[in-house]
């Protein structure tokens, strides 16, 4: 019976300890505690609290009657959704064109990364690295409006290959033509803004390493194989993995700005279709279903490539 006393009065001094380290961490670090408010705001006002919206899916939802107003239909929106040729369309594309975004713009920042890093002369390389960030801060309307006016029937670069007797080339209304933009002005936008990740896990690289092989005699290209690039490996897997659990999520806009009515097979994608069927027809139910659906998915692929990691012997994102 003592030992059982002694356990209880043992476990209530611990309890009070423990509220009374955190009164006095709250006292400390009070300033901390206000700056952490502000995100803590914009992750329940603009994050959490939308949640709440994913009932639509399952409603008959009427902008008058609100959510709570609303016929509850249960599955009956999926149903309608998996029957229309438009939305498997609109999931193909998606699909297809963020394996392209995988396969051709997922390697470009490590390479450029790399070749940053190589160089020697620091003024030049502050200044290409400005140069390849600029991209990233150009909207897309912008940018759609610059791809238009270079590479349109009547575009800059059409109009001198016409000038030269080569004949014009279709970069913006044949399809196999369209992606190959697609997939080239996405590198560019993005390629230069992803090298940071990969400079600053570079720089974390003990330099005795590459010491050690110039001692040896090692050439660049050796150094990069066998020091760079494994030491930058978790930091590639982890980003991959990523990049994976957002197979099924695309932007709107750069689909929306580059794509026309030409190549509307190849451009309407999960966001546009969302768009189309959200805002353009009213029928927020629907728009509501596809989110959550991509969501489901999304998460499905990114929980599937950390347990693939893992199990080859990489470490994860948990």
């Amino acid at each position: 019976m003592k030992a059982v006393l002694d356990i209880e009065a043992n476990a209530t001094i611990n309890r009070k300890t423990r509220k009374n380290n955190f009164i006095q961490a709250i006292k400390r670090d009070y300033l901390l505690y206000l700056l952490l408010l502000l995100p803590m705001a914009y992750m329940f006002i603009f994050k959490y609290a939308p949640i709440y919206g994913i009932l639509m899916a399952f409603q008959d939802y009427n902008i008058f009657q609100g959510i709570s107003g609303s016929e509850w239909v249960g599955l009956d929106v999926f149903k309608f959704i998996f029957e229309q040729n438009s939305f498997y369309r609109a999931l193909t594309n998606t699909l297809v064109l963020n394996f392209l975004d995988l396969i051709a713009g997922f390697p470009a920042p490590i390479i450029l990364a790399i070749l940053l890093y190589e160089i020697q002369f620091k003024r030049f390389k502050k200044i290409t690295q400005a140069v390849l960030y600029l991209p990233h801060f150009l909207s897309w309307i912008i940018i759609g409006g610059m791809v238009f006016l270079l590479f349109s029937a009547n575009g800059m670069v059409n109009t001198v290959l016409n000038d030269l007797g080569l004949g014009k080339i279709e970069f913006l209304s044949d399809k196999t033509n369209w992606l190959i933009m697609y997939v080239l002005v996405g590198i560019w936008q993005n390629a230069g803004w992803g090298t940071i990740l990969y400079l600053a896990a570079i720089t974390g690289i003990n330099r005795e390493l590459y010491e050690a092989a110039d001692i040896d005699g090692s050439s660049r290209l050796r150094k990069i194989w066998h020091i760079t690039l494994p030491g930058i490996k978790p930091t590639i897997i982890i980003l991959l993995i990523l990049q994976i659990g957002k197979m099924l999520s695309i932007g709107f806009d750069r689909p929306y700005v580059m794509g026309n009515s030409l190549v509307i097979e190849n451009s309407d994608v999960i966001s546009t279709f969302v768009y189309r069927v959200g805002i353009g027809s009213g029928d927020f139910s629907q728009a509501t279903a596809v989110g959550l659906f991509q969501s489901v998915v999304g998460l499905v692929f990114l929980v599937t490539a950390n347990y693939i990691a893992k199990k080859i012997g990489e470490q994860g994102i948990w």
